[in-house]
Formats: C-alpha cells, sequence, structure tokens
C-alpha cells in the first residue's frame, strides 16, 4: 500500500491575498497548462499567474518614478 499526503494537510499560516507565494509545488499540467499551489498558503494557480504577480510586485504602482514626469 501506498502511502500518500493526507488530504487535510496542516492548517495554513498566511492569508492568500497576503500572501507572495514563495514556495510553490507543481499540482497539475496539461497541454498547456501548469497549475502550482503555495505552500504557505494553500492557493492554487496557474503557474502564468505567478510570472504575473513577479513582475506586478516589481513595478508598483504606488511608488512612481518621480523622473518619469
Amino acid at each position: 500500500m501506498i502511502q500518500g499526503q493526507p488530504s487535510q494537510a496542516t492548517p495554513k499560516k498566511v492569508n492568500p491575498e497576503q500572501c507572495k507565494h514563495p514556495r510553490v509545488q507543481i499540482v497539475s499540467r496539461d497541454e498547456d497548462s501548469e497549475y502550482v499551489e503555495c505552500q504557505e498558503c494553500g492557493d492554487v494557480f496557474e503557474s502564468s499567474e505567478l510570472k504575473d504577480m513577479a513582475i506586478e510586485e516589481k513595478k508598483d504602482p504606488d511608488e512612481e518614478d518621480p523622473d518619469e514626469e
């Protein structure tokens, strides 16, 4: 008998809306998509969204460059 991970994981420590998803694990793949689960908050999303989140974080709209005016 193969032991798998329990369906009820340990309680998540971080709110998915505040989490920056520092550790993710691939949970599913198909022909043109890959889905990952954040190990911190438990949120599941398409891996391309993780790349988009990183790009948005680098160019924070709240911190505009004063030289751009």
